[in-house]
């Protein structure tokens, strides 16, 4: 258990040290790319999907620090009452994260994508070591979802989905995310890495849908 608490903090804190570096850049990525690039039809959503305040990750499955992230970001959403959402973009910076990406995909094209998500990223110290990244150990870890699993193989590599990621590469560029997990609500940058800031940052934007 100390060995866990000690990885998150770790990963909390080299996050938060990638964050000075790349707020400044990241902001002016998103005042010169515009909202467009931000959500996308093709990108999954979790929670109320006519939200009023949105959160955009850009997201790596094999990122340590989008895995200690992913269930803070999902109790703000649960904890909103329908007036926040989730939209996930995908930023493949590791090797082995593309493919990831591909599989996660394929078990949406059947409803199982944040199922699928959930097993990866609890399996992900197996999967995706640096180094060694193996992310075709995925399927065995999504394997107890109901997938057909024959179909979700072929599909990884549908030329849908590869446009898909390629667009969330070009939209991660042009918004100059660098590192993840790559923080926007509402269009504002997080610009000073924490999960207070976060919440913070979410409940600014909560606060102006509010009012009369």
């Amino acid at each position: 258990m100390a060995g866990a608490v000690g990885v998150v903090a770790l990963a909390f804190i080299a996050g938060a040290a990638i964050y000075k570096e790349r707020s400044a850049q990241q902001a002016a990525g998103a005042a010169q790319a515009g909202s467009e690039a931000l959500v996308r039809a093709h990108a999954p959503v979790f929670g109320n999907p006519q939200a009023q305040v949105t959160i955009v990750e850009f997201f790596d499955p094999s990122c340590e620090t989008c895995r200690a992230f992913y269930p803070l970001v999902k109790s703000i959403v649960n904890a909103s009452f329908g007036q926040v959402r989730l939209v996930l973009r995908y930023a493949p910076l590791h090797p082995g994260s593309d493919r990831a990406v591909q599989i996660l995909e394929a078990a949406r094209l059947q409803g199982q994508y944040w199922p699928a998500l959930e097993r990866a990223l609890a399996d992900q110290p197996r999967w995706a070591a640096h180094g060694n990244p193996q992310p075709e150990l995925i399927w065995e870890s999504i394997a107890d979802t109901g997938l057909d699993m024959a179909k979700a193989r072929a599909d990884a590599g549908s030329p849908a989905i590869a446009d898909a990621l390629r667009q969330d590469i070009a939209d991660m560029k042009a918004l100059q995310v660098r590192a993840t997990p790559g923080f926007f609500v509402n269009g504002r940058p997080l610009t000073d890495f924490g999960e207070a800031q976060l919440r913070a940052l979410v409940n600014e934007e909560l606060a102006k849908v509010r009012k009369p």
